[in-house]
């Protein structure tokens, strides 16, 4: 990693695995029907994160996402309100209920690696880097959490647990010897002063077992690539 990019941040990336019996990560290009990518986006890897340790001070980064357990889909059928609740009105169900048909992921297992850096916000002395690291890690021991992390879906809960030191990837059998093109993935949303806020895309590859970049030779990259580096920007209609 260039030391120009985090100044002042941990070298080592951080762990935390994520389990869950649902899991849905919409892509966008499905309007009505919700259709998940195979594996976990780098944003919703981030909320996860976030949800167990945050600070105005940070940000985090996602650089790894290894798949510990085989890709199942399934389907589920869910009654759904086609409306938002307006200010001073209500919504009669009754007639505003659509059924909806939703394609997502059973049985999910993820390891996330994840690192942070300082923004331009001011910070005390005291908010040093190995403080932060041990919040993180004494959080993730306990159990603790802002708010329950999610898998997509605020209805699809992820359990969380720390990953010991001495952890070795072992991918699963249909995907150890296996390199999947996943086309265009959500990276994450580059947020501004007021919304919308911009999407940013990559071309994902699931590289035994490791969610990935791909090269312009094709390639697998070694990490997911940053929002901020240098890359084509695309928009949510171009990545269709």
């Amino acid at each position: 990693m260039p030391p120009d990019l985090f100044p002042q941040a941990p070298r080592s990336p951080l762990r935390l695995r994520l389990k869950g019996e649902w899991a849905c990560f919409t892509r966008p290009e499905f309007k009505a029907e919700r259709m998940s990518y195979p594996v976990m986006t780098p944003s919703a890897a981030r909320g996860c994160i976030e949800a167990v340790f945050w600070k105005p001070v940070i940000a985090w980064v996602i650089e790894r996402i290894y798949v510990c357990a085989p890709v199942h889909w399934g389907n589920v059928r869910r009654n759904e309100v086609g409306k938002r609740m307006g200010e001073g009105g209500g919504i009669f169900i009754e007639s505003d209920r659509q059924q909806r048909n939703t394609m997502a992921l059973r049985d999910v297992d993820y390891v996330v690696e994840a690192r942070f850096h300082f923004t331009e916000k001011e910070r005390r002395p005291e908010e040093t880097p190995l403080k932060f690291i041990e919040c993180f890690e004494r959080r993730v021991r306990k159990g603790q959490c802002f708010n329950q992390p999610v898998l997509g879906c605020r209805e699809f809960a992820a359990d969380f647990e720390p990953v010991p030191q001495d952890w070795n990837f072992e991918p699963p059998p249909d995907l150890a010897d296996n390199t999947q093109d996943l086309g265009w993935m959500l990276l994450d949303l580059r947020y501004g002063k007021k919304p919308p806020h911009q999407p940013e895309f990559f071309h994902a590859c699931l590289h035994r077992g490791l969610l990935t970049g791909v090269k312009e030779d094709g390639s697998p990259t070694a990490r997911l690539p940053y929002l901020f580096e240098s890359q084509p920007a695309l928009s949510a209609s171009e990545a269709q």
